[in-house]
């Protein structure tokens, strides 16, 4: 059988990946007592490896220029199942929230993605629609302490938010305290996941470094969580597609990419899916959904018609 040169060289990415992975995770646990485990993945010449005690706590986590892989850009769905249709300025009211659930009960939308105090009215107003709700932990600096995001997720998920986006810890990571990204993340994805929601971690791309890109990536991976996140929108810049594809790259074909921050039109939604976004967080999810935009071609005037 014939196999295309673009499939082998996956193919040695992936098996080149797991066998350094595992040779990592080996040597790992020689350092802990028995019963702890690690976990690896690598990814642009680089490795994190994260190591978990028996009650599944973070007890180390580093990164090391190692090897690099390849990941695959997956096969997308229909757009308006990929929108979290957002809004989470501090001024938004509760009629805005309303019309927002609306909106997303008639269109479709994967989730409405609102701000915590905003859950409760959310679950009632989608209750009986196959739309989530969404809502944002640490949010939008990232700074609280993972003890604070643990008891946030709970109570989030007590009021009805069935997905998690929440911000990472940036200055930890660009600190290099990567037991501390890790810790962070994982409180929120183990409360989350016990509880039936599902967690998108957000990176704040505009901040970091490729290096610190996919340092993160790859714990938030480590983590068990379902999805990384490229903006909260608040910071100076949002979604782009070279941090789109990085981030897909890094994390593979099964994990989630949710691009965020500045998606404001069909054309710009179809540009981050190519990339390989499998969720779109955005504002402008009806205009999204509209379709492409046409220029209107002005008329010529009749004056400047000549006839040969």
């Amino acid at each position: 059988m014939l196999t295309d040169r673009n499939t082998v060289v996956q193919l040695v990415e992936i098996i080149t990946h797991e066998v350094l992975a595992a040779m990592m995770e080996k040597q790992e646990w020689k350092k802990f007592p028995e019963g702890s485990q690690c976990k690896t993945d690598c990814s642009d010449s680089l490795c994190v490896t994260t190591c978990f005690d028996q009650a599944g706590n973070v007890i180390s986590a580093g990164a090391e220029r190692i090897s690099s892989t390849l990941g695959v850009i997956p096969n997308n769905a229909d757009l308006t199942n990929m929108i979290d249709h957002t809004l989470l300025k501090p001024d938004a009211t509760q009629d805005q929230i309303a019309q927002l659930c609306f909106e997303a009960r008639k269109h479709g939308f994967a989730s409405v993605c609102v701000n915590p105090t905003w859950v409760q009215l959310c679950a009632q107003l989608l209750k009986g629609s196959q739309v989530k709700v969404c809502t944002v932990i640490g949010f939008p600096l990232g700074a609280t302490a993972p003890e604070v995001k643990v008891f946030e997720t709970q109570n989030a998920i007590d009021h009805g938010a069935t997905e998690i986006d929440m911000v990472a810890n940036i200055g930890a990571l660009k600190a290099r305290d990567l037991e501390l990204v890790a810790r962070d993340i994982c409180g929120v994805v183990s409360t989350a996941h016990a509880r039936g929601a599902i967690v998108k971690v957000i990176i704040e791309a505009v901040l970091l470094t490729d290096e610190e890109k996919t340092i993160i990536c790859l714990l938030s991976k480590e983590a068990g969580a379902d999805f990384v996140k490229t903006s909260t929108g608040f910071a100076s810049g949002g979604a782009t597609i070279n941090d789109v594809a990085l981030m897909r790259r890094v994390v593979g074909p099964e994990m989630g990419v949710k691009a965020a921050g500045g998606v404001r039109t069909y054309e710009d939604a179809e540009n981050m899916i190519k990339a390989g976004a499998t969720r779109i967080g955005a504002s402008a999810g009806v205009k999204i959904i509209q379709g492409p935009s046409h220029e209107a071609i002005p008329a010529v005037p009749t004056a400047a018609v000549k006839n040969y």
